[in-house]
């Protein structure tokens, strides 16, 4: 089995200050604990695309994505919300991030690779469709999974998300579209502040009490996640891969391992060797604790190769 690693260096470039948590050395760091495993003779790494302006009007409203091109400063910090900010680099680093994620799409859908993970930033699960929020400039996620259906004619189209806070932009902006399951576990209360308003059928929301560990976790993927996912029959599923509610990571307070990461990965892979014919595309979203972070990646890695 093959799983394609997609990145590029210009994702680094995106710094919007040495003490913001979603860092440059995030990337790194994943790259170092990727590089010290035993898993590389099963990687294949693979240089992000941009993707095209037009592309992202398949999750964002034409007005937003002309506002963030019109006002990507030339130098300096343009800051969007409390959250979110833009310098120089910025904007390239997100057209890497979201092209990824549909490079992604077209490596499994083609057989190219088994899997594939998405080792690149900003993240994306917090913009909706008009608005940055939360670090996230594009729904990368969103932007892959209504690609995918689109471009490979697909019927059903799952995403996943254990990152700690709630995807509300992804679930915003799939909220409306039909043939689309989405799955989140976030704790609550907890910024977003959102996921336990009303919702439709084919959104699955799981709110984690502060301090949950791992029997609360494994319980919300088994009692809620599962069940839908073998109902709906996934022919491709994406997953918003945070790992900030590991328990080394100070963004939260969910308390993580290494192991359940492992382990939610693995039972997520059962679920696409049974109805996707293995494929999977997953994409970094938060982890903030560099050490951890590394680590996690990896076990998830390792549980979408077992």
């Amino acid at each position: 089995m093959s799983l394609g690693i997609i990145s590029h260096s210009d994702c680094s470039a995106h710094n919007v200050g040495e003490h913001h948590p979603e860092r440059p050395a995030r990337i790194a760091a994943i790259q170092q604990e990727i590089a010290n495993c035993e898993l590389e003779p099963h990687l294949l790494h693979i240089n992000a695309q941009p993707i095209k302006q037009e592309q992202l009007e398949l999750a964002h409203n034409a007005e937003y994505i002309e506002y963030i091109f019109e006002n990507a400063p030339r130098e300096g910090i343009l800051q969007l919300d409390a959250d979110t900010a833009m310098m120089p680099e910025s904007l390239n680093a997100a057209l890497l991030s979201a092209g990824a994620a549909t490079n992604a799409v077209d490596l499994v859908m083609s057989q190219e690779v088994n899997a594939a993970f998405c080792a690149t930033r900003p993240p994306g699960h917090h913009a909706e469709r008009d608005k940055a929020m939360g670090f996230c400039l594009f729904n990368n996620v969103a932007i892959a999974a209504i690609y995918a259906k689109q471009q490979y004619q697909l019927a059903r189209v799952a995403v996943v998300d254990f990152d700690v806070h709630h995807g509300n932009g992804t679930e915003n902006i799939l909220r409306d579209e039909s043939g689309f399951l989405f799955c989140s576990t976030f704790q609550h209360p907890f910024y977003p502040f959102s996921g336990t308003e009303a919702h439709p059928t084919h959104i699955i929301n799981t709110p984690l009490s502060a301090n949950a560990g791992s029997q609360e976790f494994r319980q919300a993927i088994t009692n809620d996640w599962l069940p839908a996912l073998h109902q709906f029959k996934p022919e491709l599923l994406l997953i918003s891969a945070g790992f900030d509610a590991h328990a080394e990571d100070n963004m939260s307070q969910v308390m993580l391992y290494e192991e359940d990461y492992h382990w939610v990965s693995r039972e997520l892979k059962s679920i696409a060797d049974q109805y996707s014919d293995g494929r999977i595309v997953s994409v970094l979203e938060g982890g903030y604790s560099l050490g951890a972070l590394g680590r996690s990646v990896v076990a998830h890695l390792e549980g979408l190769l077992s």
